[in-house]
């Protein structure tokens, strides 16, 4: 993900486009270069594809490559220094390297994500951004852990760059499946609460939405054995007909279901939260849907005024979206209860009304991904100018090397326990080493917890978020993998590093890329050219709405490092120029390792 600025576009691209021009062989031609970020197997930063322009002048790509020796070297820097060291011709390729005079200038001004300065005027952005949006009649899982970590890295992401961030979630706190858990334990549950019964509230409520669908399958055998259907006897279980009624009563606003509901809920909520700080990541609003499942209504009304939507024979009211490719669509039902996208519909104009926002998000796993298109034609039906600039960040689901997730049969892996497991087997790596003897039994525990995190949100956000993904807790904790600690290890290495050197005394350069150091080792460019991708990792990881290019980019440095830290001595340099070259280097990759964890919600330690 080279960093295109404007020296190399000045520099570069504009002189080469008049070089063309000058040359007979493209008097009726106007070739335009095309770039691309040199392979990491060959030297060079920024390659220049040969085949167009050769085509076009009837020349081979080797006779082209040659005639543009003639041309590089008239490229300079403002000082008179060259801009490009070598050109290298691989085939149809031309691999330029900058030379170290550009290196020395793109140090010079700093690897902020700030856009102060910049080539292009900034502007700020409201975002909302949804993700999580549990149900309270279960705990989360590893498939709620993937949609918050995505979810809290991007809110990381586009807050590191300037904008201003608002984080929500829609509660489903109402409905069918919530009573469930109520009528279940109100049956099984023998009065305890989870404090008396020793259990984390949403495992306790989790617990008997699992009764009630075993109790709910015994009751349909049954049925079956008497010699019903199997459509009759799940409509008829009674306890599911009990649960109906229930829901009936808790929409009638009855005071003992409502009180129920709140208590229940209650025992929820303090057990999210546990499980978000633990996670860390946390919301500046929620939007519970017992509040917002009539908000859509008035919408809908006024669509209906409008001509927009059309209202059946039965009552029902519907929207056509033929002709945006998609279906028509129920908005009322018959006895005028809102359905789940009207509910949408309100909340939508409702945050609007809230924040103002720019642009909003939802984090929703790609099972909605229909739903979602829905929703937003549907809001550009009516008129929101904001329509166009709601997105869908759609995300795979998350298997087991043994299959899918199944909630209601209790087969899920519970994020509290999923927490517990990597931390268990990051305390089990860390009793393997000696050289932490010195902390006490309360730092390496939070240590562990600590690699434990980073193996996890590591491994779930490295992915692109598009793709379904296997969730392999034992390849994420491999310390030379792509893994969070893999990278952890890395910050910590250069955390000692930097540390020995200022119990040294060692001397802090200011501006330690000076002429005065001229025999650059390639690991030396090569960390320089990880810096400089930095903020364009950044920037797209925020315009694709995927964290997985700040991973990329954290692994990437830390290979790099790697490769710098066993090929280039530092504090055993004796050149004392080359010694601060490189202690500046280090100073850089750790800031700019600790911050790309930092994206990620991952603790930087400086030991491991």
């Amino acid at each position: 993900m080279m960093e295109w600025n404007s020296l190399l576009t000045q520099r570069l691209e504009q002189p080469l486009l008049a070089w063309f021009a000058e040359q007979a062989e493209w008097a009726n031609a106007q070739p335009r270069p095309v770039w691309q970020e040199t392979r990491p197997e060959f030297e060079g930063e920024i390659t220049l594809v040969l085949f167009g322009p050769a085509k076009q002048a009837g020349l081979s790509p080797a006779v082209l490559a040659e005639r543009l020796n003639q041309f590089w070297p008239t490229l300079r820097m403002e000082d008179g220094s060259p801009l490009l060291s070598q050109a290298h011709a691989v085939g149809g390729f031309l691999n330029l390297s900058l030379s170290q005079a550009y290196w020395r200038w793109r140090w010079s001004q700093g690897y902020s994500l700030n856009h102060q300065g910049g080539d292009v005027e900034f502007h700020p952005e409201t975002i909302v951004l949804e993700y999580s949006s549990p149900n309270t009649n279960k705990p989360l899982h590893l498939g709620h852990v993937r949609n918050n970590l995505l979810g809290d890295s991007m809110y990381r992401i586009l807050s590191s760059l300037g904008h201003r961030v608002i984080r929500v979630q829609v509660i489903n706190d109402r409905g069918i499946h919530i009573c469930k858990s109520m009528l279940a334990w109100q049956k099984f549950g023998q009065g305890q609460d989870p404090r008396s019964a020793g259990v984390k509230g949403d495992h306790w409520v989790g617990h008997f939405y699992v009764e009630f669908e075993r109790a709910y399958q015994d009751q349909i055998q049954e049925l079956v054995g008497q010699g019903r259907s199997r459509e009759e006897a799940e409509n008829q279980a009674p306890i599911l007909v009990e649960a109906r009624q229930m829901l009936q009563l808790w929409e009638q606003s009855d005071p003992a279901v409502v009180e129920l509901w709140k208590k229940m809920n209650a025992w929820v909520y303090e057990g999210f939260e546990v499980t978000y700080q633990r996670l860390g990541i946390g919301f500046d609003r929620n939007y519970f849907e017992s509040e917002t499942y009539l908000l859509g209504k008035s919408l809908v009304e006024r669509g209906l005024q409008q001509g927009l939507f059309r209202r059946d024979e039965s009552g029902a009211v519907w929207v056509d979206l033929q002709d945006r490719g998609l279906d028509s669509k129920i908005l009322l039902r018959s006895d005028g209860t809102s359905v789940y996208i009207t509910q949408d519909l309100g909340t939508a104009e409702q945050r609007q009304h809230d924040w103002g926002f720019d642009r909003m998000i939802y984090t929703v796993a790609n099972e909605q991904d229909y739903h979602f298109k829905v929703l937003f034609a549907i809001l550009d039906k009516l008129g929101f100018p904001w329509a166009a600039r709601c997105y869908h960040l759609s995300y795979g689901m998350v298997d087991l090397p043994q299959g899918r997730m199944k909630s209601r049969e209790g087969t899920v892996v519970d994020a509290d326990d999923l927490m517990d497991e990597v931390q268990t087997l990051a305390a089990a790596k860390l009793a393997e080493s000696d050289k932490l003897t010195h902390l006490s039994d309360d730092q390496k525990s939070t240590l562990a917890l600590q690699i434990g995190l980073a193996a996890l949100k590591f491994y779930l956000l490295k992915v692109d978020p598009t793709k379904r993904m296997v969730y392999n807790p034992v390849e994420a904790l491999d310390l030379q993998g792509h893994t969070g600690p893999f990278v952890q290890y890395a910050h910590a290495r250069l955390s000692s590093v930097l540390a020995k050197a200022s119990s040294e005394n060692a001397h802090k350069a200011t501006n330690p890329l000076t002429p005065a150091y001229e025999n650059w080792h390639a690991t030396e460019r090569l960390l320089l050219r990880q810096f400089s991708q930095w903020k364009p990792t950044v920037e797209a990881a925020a315009k694709e709405n995927n964290p997985s290019h700040v991973a990329d980019f954290a692994y990437g440095l830390a290979t790099a490092f790697n490769r710098f830290y066993h090929e280039c001595p530092v504090l055993q340099e004796p050149d004392p120029e080359a010694r601060d070259f490189r202690l500046a280097l280090c100073r850089q990759a750790c800031t700019l390792l600790k911050e790309s964890l930092g994206l990620l919600g991952i603790a930087a330690p400086e030991r491991m």
